[in-house]
């Protein structure tokens, strides 16, 4: 099959601010990158020197599109690499291939991985992973715990706010602090835990300084944490082994939660923390409940082919659904901590078979629309 793959590569953001701010010194110049470089050189970099910025924390390495790219030519098909830029659309309509896996996270704006899907859709071209909607829906945390709230599917109550006096009077705390339109904890750092009202207001300040979006706060589920990945449509869809996150290995002095300075600084290749365990050693009983939260938001929101899903326990060791992926992380190296995968290995599919079990789900399915 003639097969297109779209996506997005990841960039050095730290080189490209670097090299921004030495070409622009006026104080009076405003850009949103150089700005959120301040805000990490005050408050991480000089404590963590090595990190970047999380501009690019949704794209993929070179070395995953290549392994995707790879695994589906393995699968027999031809592939070509299409990035999803603003020349995306003429270079779909001229190649105009018969499918499309797609991995695209999109440019910019709160729906930009609707970006590629709603080409696809125009052109006609059918391709892997949930429609338009669903993925922008995904994108939009207050869109989607809507929806999962209205089929009274757990999640932690929460309201929006984009300035700090517009926070309501009487809160209770601890809260959950993260950008309203963000994935691959983008924005999410230790101090997204708040605790009082002045840490609320730093977050709030924060999120709205840095990425020009308003902030969800939500309440701080303090129970285990857990990864789900998905894999299928309808009736079929198959829940893999359920990936736990050890938030005991998360480094002493920070919170517990799957922060960004935990997932890509602590969490490397060359320093991997002990923080998964796949299947999650937990109860029958529990271990359904989870499966069965998860199938439900699956099925609510409409998602197609795969998706991860996140999840955590709240005081009453009640699952509530944390965060949907329709584009779920896809690191090929068995040495990363990329969940998905691990959890595909653990059902049996290595990184080939888990890419071309994904492609025919979504050809099977759309033979069925047909």
């Amino acid at each position: 099959m003639k097969l297109a793959l779209t996506f997005n590569i990841k960039k050095d953001s730290a080189n490209e601010l670097s090299a921004a701010a030495l070409s622009d010194k006026s104080e009076e110049s405003f850009s949103p990158k150089r700005d959120f470089k301040k805000y990490l050189s005050e408050n991480l970099i000089e404590n963590y020197p090595e990190r970047i910025d999380d501009t690019f924390a949704e794209w993929d390495s070179e070395e995953t599109i290549e392994a995707v790219k790879s695994a589906l030519e393995a699968g027999g098909h031809e592939v070509d690499l299409i990035e999803c830029d603003k020349d995306a659309y003429e270079k779909l309509k001229t190649l105009n291939p018969e499918f499309v896996f797609n991995v695209a996270e999109g440019l910019s704006g709160s729906s930009r991985e609707s970006q590629i899907p709603s080409m696809l859709e125009m052109l006609n071209i059918p391709y892997t992973g949930s429609d338009s909607i669903t993925t922008g829906i995904c994108h939009d945390k207050s869109r989607c715990k809507e929806i999962l709230s209205y089929y009274k599917i757990p999640n932690s109550k929460f309201f929006i706010t984009d300035a700090i006096h517009k926070t309501e009077k009487k809160i209770l705390f601890p809260k959950f602090v993260k950008p309203l339109h963000e994935g691959s904890s983008k924005g999410i750092y230790n101090s997204s835990v708040v605790n009082n009202s002045s840490e609320l207001r730093n977050e709030i300040l924060r999120i709205k300084e840095c990425y020009y979006q308003p902030s969800i706060v939500e309440d701080f589920l303090e129970g285990k944490e857990f990864t789900v990945a998905m894999l299928g449509n309808g009736d079929d869809v198959k829940v893999l082994p359920i990936v736990e996150i050890n938030l005991d290995a998360v480094p002493e002095g920070f919170n517990k939660i799957y922060s960004y300075e935990v997932k890509w600084f602590f969490d490397t290749r060359e320093n991997k923390l002990d923080i998964f365990k796949c299947p999650a050693d937990i109860e029958p009983e529990l271990y359904k409940q989870i499966e069965d939260v998860c199938k439900a938001a699956y099925q609510a929101l409409r998602i197609r082919d795969w998706a991860r899903i996140d999840v955590r326990l709240d005081r009453n060791n009640i699952p509530n659904i944390v965060e949907i992926n329709p584009l779920p992380g896809i690191l090929p190296d068995p040495a990363d901590n990329s969940c998905y995968p691990k959890a595909a290995r653990e059902y049996g599919l290595d990184y080939n078979s888990m890419i071309n079990t994904v492609l025919n789900c979504a050809v099977q399915r759309t033979l069925m629309q047909k």
